[in-house]
């Protein structure tokens, strides 16, 4: 979850809070269809609370009880009229449990037939629907008829369910459009004996005790705002008390206490734990009160390190306030606020950090060290919706970004630094390969990015597939530094005479490099081929898209009309267009 603590998780308080929203002030909508086979409409007054308190209006389809297979199966449904962006599905175990009791005769086959059913009703939204399915696991069961040796029966229910959740998984993988609702994590962590109110179910069918719902609820949202682009990029760590035990201006070398064993072991399972965030896309930043050269000098030598130098994309540590230097690191990644966490063991420095940055993420680390990495596990801050290689080598793209920051002060001239650079540009028709991360950049990238047009996967492949007007373009990048990958994405439509801009957008990591000149460039010159005489390009502003206000002017492009949304809209006649200057080259 996107928030420092799970404080806010509790039932009646969340129940209370959904009587008195305020969803005015959102800038989104979400479109959430509900199915179990259990009774939840408490689940619909949280989901609204959470998200709203994320800047997200949410308009809920509940389907009756039980009638999953009836609205997904059936295309006139009420499900696809109201055209959901995300279609959850709830599955309990006590109905589970059901099927098995009514299938004594047949259990060789009833993983099968579960795990079949499931992906014959994601196969089905996505041949009706472009709505990304999220689709819970079970709890595992309570009774183990044959106790520990249930596992080697294989037929009984425990062991079954274990087999269908491993089952869903497997599915599930080759579907992009479909994402897991871990439901048997939530429990486990619980306490299986806590979670389900059999009573409950008993009398009304309810999905597990009323009071871990809101557990269910975040765990949905989790998914949902990872799936939307909010997701966590950066962490920022204290290292004195917080990396290693002690303080190694005063302490020294030898002083630290880190390693596998002892007093040390809480920070060398905390390294460890940041190390494998950084092996999947995290970037990690050092901020830190010491002198540059002492605080560097456990990540150059110390034996028990897990981090080095190189896994640190930004390191900062000077006598400067802290959020000085979160701001710093900020401005060197070119990240938002609330894309960082920052981890620091001092309560005024974390205190300092939530008033001065309200927007960083500073979850409250315990007293204790060896409850830093359980608290903060347990606030599920890192959720993805996808992993491609790219995001394996996020960490390493703006470290070397970092780089050519640096290089950058040894230049006056600015054409002088980007030729340097030895740039090696591409811009080219949607494929299947890219499509995984171009479905990413669209749904993270916030300010660059001209309408905040959001397209999931199947729409991305759908346009690829069509040959009408639309010509969807991803543009990739490398220089002498590394191989940034594909970093913008230029979605146009064709009605001649009038070339459409439908989507701009770019990571904010290329800024600055010429990269959004020679897209413009081949824009116009796509227009020309398709016998277009004017550009058309749109402007939404959002809460974060303000550097792009002025973008269509930079280029030539007349203001037209504003629309009742606050959108502008910009034209271009091609014959007018002076090509800009670039300082890359085409790869081969």
């Amino acid at each position: 979850m996107l928030t420092a603590d799970a404080s806010h998780l509790n039932y009646s308080a969340l129940l209370r809070q959904s009587k008195r929203l305020d969803d005015s002030v959102c800038t989104r909508t979400m479109r959430l269809a509900v199915l179990s086979d259990a009774a939840v409409p408490q689940i619909v007054p949280l989901l609204k609370a959470l998200l709203v308190s994320k800047g997200i209006r949410a308009e809920v389809y509940l389907a009756e009880f039980d009638s999953v297979e009836l609205d997904i199966f059936n295309p006139q449904s009420d499900l696809y009229a109201f055209a959901p962006d995300a279609v959850i599905i709830l599955n309990s175990l006590n109905a589970l449990r059901l099927k098995y009791y009514r299938q004594a005769a047949e259990r060789s086959h009833f993983v099968d037939g579960i795990t079949r059913g499931a992906a014959a009703l994601w196969d089905t939204v996505k041949s009706r629907s472009a709505a990304l399915v999220i689709q819970s696991n079970y709890v595992l069961p309570y009774e183990r008829q044959f106790g520990n040796f249930d596992h080697k029966v294989g037929e009984t229910f425990y062991p079954m369910v274990a087999r269908v959740n491993a089952a869903l998984v497997e599915l599930a993988r080759d579907r992009p459009h479909v994402l897991i609702n871990d439901v048997e994590a939530l429990a486990s962590y619980v306490g299986r004996k806590h979670w389900s109110d059999e009573k409950l179910w008993t009398l009304a069918k309810a999905f597990c005790a009323l009071e871990h719902l809101p557990l269910v609820a975040q765990n949905l949202v989790d998914i949902l705002l990872s799936n939307a682009g909010h997701v966590v990029k950066c962490v920022v760590v204290d290292l004195d008390n917080t990396l290693w035990g002690g303080v190694i201006g005063d302490d020294g070398m030898e002083g630290i206490a880190l390693g596998p064993f002892g007093e040390g072991e809480p920070f060398f399972r905390l390294q460890h734990y940041l190390l494998d965030l950084k092996r999947r896309g995290i970037i990690l930043a050092v901020c830190s009160k010491n002198d540059q050269a002492t605080a560097l000098e456990p990540f150059q030598s110390h034996p028990e390190m897990a981090l080095r130098e190189e896994d640190i994309a930004v390191f900062v540590a000077n006598w400067n306030p802290k959020p000085d230097n979160i701001r710093l690191i900020k401005d060197t990644l070119n990240i938002g606020y609330d894309s960082m966490v920052f981890l620091d063991d001092n309560v005024f420095e974390r205190q300092l950090v939530r008033e001065t940055l309200p927007e960083v993420i500073v979850p409250e680390l315990p007293e204790d060290p060896a409850d830093y990495v359980r608290a903060i596990a347990e606030l599920n801050l890192f959720e993805v919706s996808s992993f491609s290689d790219e995001d394996r080598r996020r960490a390493d793209l703006y470290r070397e970004n970092a780089h050519r920051q640096a290089l950058q002060t040894g230049f006056t001239d600015i054409a002088e630094y980007l030729r340097s650079l030895d740039m090696r540009v591409t811009m080219r028709r949607f494929d299947a390969f890219h499509m995984p991360r171009i479905a990413q950049l669209i749904q993270r990238s916030n300010q660059f990015n001209l309408t905040s047009r959001r397209y999931n996967l199947a729409e991305c492949t759908a346009m690829a597939e069509r040959a009408d007007e639309c010509i969807p373009m991803y543009v990739t990048l490398a220089d002498k530094f590394g191989d940034n990958g594909l970093i913008s994405v230029v979605i146009l439509r064709s009605r001649s005479p009038v070339m459409e801009i439908d989507s701009w957008l770019m990571s904010c990591r290329v800024l600055g490099r010429g990269v959004e000149q020679y897209a413009m460039n081949q824009v116009v010159t796509i227009a020309l081929a398709n016998g277009c005489e004017c550009v058309i390009g749109t402007y939404l502003p959002t809460a974060k898209n303000g550097m792009v206000k002025n973008f269509y002017e930079q280029f030539g492009f007349e203001r037209g009309e504003e629309r009742d949304d606050g959108a502008t809209v910009w034209r271009l006649r091609v014959a007018t267009y002076q090509a800009r200057a670039v300082y890359m080259k085409e790869a081969a």
